[in-house]
């Protein structure tokens, strides 16, 4: 369907991809991952067309058609949301425009000419696509009402919707896909993750969003050392295969035959939970075509992320009662009454990410709520990772001295103790001595990181923590959190982070709280639930 061939890519000395050989086959869906830097997203613009490798081709089957979800969101402003779907079939719509052309100055020279672009409209199923361009927008949560509103005044989170519902149009033969989930809530990830799981043709997808990946993925294809290789199964398998086999190559006592035995053992324990698992169903057959002899340890390195509490919290946690926010007259929150005990791990949630990143703010004294009240145990200790975390990098220092900010005694000023905590989050040597005021967003966040586990609090809240982070990371991140023995407050937008972590949900509405103690896909699938929250938000 789709094949690279000899691919490469060089900026400067910088080898990116060096002599890349790879098929992408039908009925597969493969998940492109890499470190940050590793050539993922240029490597999707290539396939494209949208930039040119250095040497080698890319080679689409004759007669196939492709699709890539748009990342220029004001590209189609000029254009209605439903002409916006239907531009994601160029051959369908220029066929349409031509011949609304015609028709508008029908003379007898031209009827020839309608005559043979109907039968082409016929042939692609033409007649039906304003109403498969209108279903795909419905299921994405752009209603009826706004089918006709130009682009341009759509807000930017819808408009992210309006470009996905044109990559999907009219069954492209491959598609391609950059973090499609970002932007997106957990209802429409779900009908998406659905969608692609049933899809029979190619998809390629980058996305940090490992529930996603786990649900979509047939294949891993895995950019290391500057080429690709692809290996059988999804995100989770790759994980986990490829930590047992980095952890065999250490084994130099253990026999060969051993090491394959423990791989077929973890070959039918994963294939086992598949099959178990409420996860779409049809990407459960790549299970068939897991195989021992792929699995290959990995190059990567994961932070060291690990939480310990100065001292173990008492019973009472904190306690709210009546709170309430509002901006500029709109109400965020209100009436929230809730009681935090001793271990509960909270999935705090709302359809506005405004409201929970104020229900955060207030319980760190930086916004003033509009009614209510909260009290915080006395044997408590907080640490807290904002949504936006500017503030803490205006100063030109190095990471060392921006870490010592945060040290509670002489000892800790040492900067061995300071360098350990740095080192931990892959930032070793020379990188330690980095300006705090030039890093990337995904730098940022891993030394905010460093300083909460310096801090050693026994409650840590954590507002979109996994922003910025890439999947190593993520997954260092998420395991952390699981091992932790103290009190959390958690808002994400990554789902296996709130499945994992999460034993409690606190949704904060316009109209009150749902408070339910459950894993977060017991509470997104619970019936009651789900009517519930439709009150709350009506």
């Amino acid at each position: 369907m789709l094949t690279v061939s000899n691919l490469s890519v060089q900026f400067g000395k910088r080898i990116l991809f060096d002599e890349v050989n790879a098929t992408f086959t039908q009925g597969n869906c493969y998940g492109i991952i890499g470190a940050n830097g590793a050539g993922k997203s240029t490597f999707l613009k290539i396939l494209a067309g949208d930039f040119d490798p250095t040497s080698g081709r890319v080679i689409l089957e004759p007669g196939k058609r492709m699709s890539v979800l748009n990342q220029n969101h004001n590209m189609f402003d000029e254009h209605t949301v439903l002409e916006t779907v239907l531009i994601g079939n160029k051959v369908l719509f220029a066929i349409k425009k031509e011949m609304d052309e015609l028709y508008l100055d029908y003379t007898d020279e031209n009827a020839d000419r309608i005559g043979e672009l109907q039968l082409q409209f016929d042939e692609m199923d033409g007649w039906n696509a304003d109403s498969a361009a209108a279903t795909l927008l419905s299921n994405l949560g752009i209603s009826d009402d706004f089918h006709y509103t130009l682009m341009a005044d759509m807000e930017p989170k819808y408009k992210v919707r309006v470009l996905l519902a044109q990559a999907l149009f009219g069954n492209p033969d491959v598609l391609i896909m950059d973090e499609p989930t970002n932007d997106l809530d957990f209802e429409t990830i779900s009908w998406l993750e659905n969608f692609l799981a049933h899809y029979e043709n190619t998809v390629l997808v980058v996305s940090h969003d490992r529930h996603f990946l786990d649900s979509v993925c047939t294949h891993i294809s895995d950019i290391d050392f500057g080429k690709i290789n692809h290996y059988s199964g999804n995100y989770t398998f790759w994980y986990e295969s490829s930590q047992l086999a980095a952890k065999q190559r250490a084994q130099q006592n253990k026999k060969a035959e051993e090491k394959k035995a423990e791989l077929e053992e973890f070959i039918r324990r994963f294939s086992a939970n598949v099959a178990k698992s409420k996860q779409a169903t049809s990407r459960k057959k790549m299970i068939e075509k897991l195989n021992v002899n792929d699995i290959k340890p990995s190059s990567r390195r994961y932070p060291a992320i690990i939480f310990d509490q100065e001292r173990e919290a008492g019973d009472q946690i904190l306690n709210i009662e009546g709170l309430a926010a509002t901006l500029d007259g709109e109400v965020l929150f209100k009436d929230v009454d809730f009681n935090m005990a001793k271990g509960d791990k909270v999935v705090v949630f709302s359809r506005d990410s405004r409201a929970t990143s104020a229900f955060y703010e207030i319980l760190n004294e930086k916004l003033i709520p509009t009614a209510g009240k909260f009290e915080w145990g006395i044997t408590t200790a907080q640490s807290y990772l904002p949504a936006e975390n500017h503030d803490f990098f205006t100063e030109d220092i190095n990471l060392v001295d921006w870490l010592r900010q945060w040290v509670k005694t002489e000892e800790e000023r040492d900067e061995v103790f300071v360098r350990g905590f740095l080192g931990k989050m892959l930032f070793s040597g020379e990188e330690a001595l980095k300006k705090s005021s030039v890093l990337s967003g995904g730098e940022k966040v891993r030394c905010m990181l460093s300083r909460m586990m310096m801090i050693r609090a026994n409650v840590l809240m954590l507002d979109e923590p996994t922003n910025h982070l890439d999947l190593e990371s993520i997954t260092a991140f998420n395991n952390s959190l699981k091992n932790f023995k103290g009190s959390i407050l958690l808002t994400t937008h990554d789902h296996e982070f709130a499945q994992t972590v999460g034993n409690r949900i606190l949704e904060i509405t316009p109209k009150g709280v749902i408070d339910r103690y459950m894993t977060f896909d017991d509470y997104l699938d619970d019936p009651k639930i789900k009517e519930l929250r439709k009150q709350m938000y009506s």
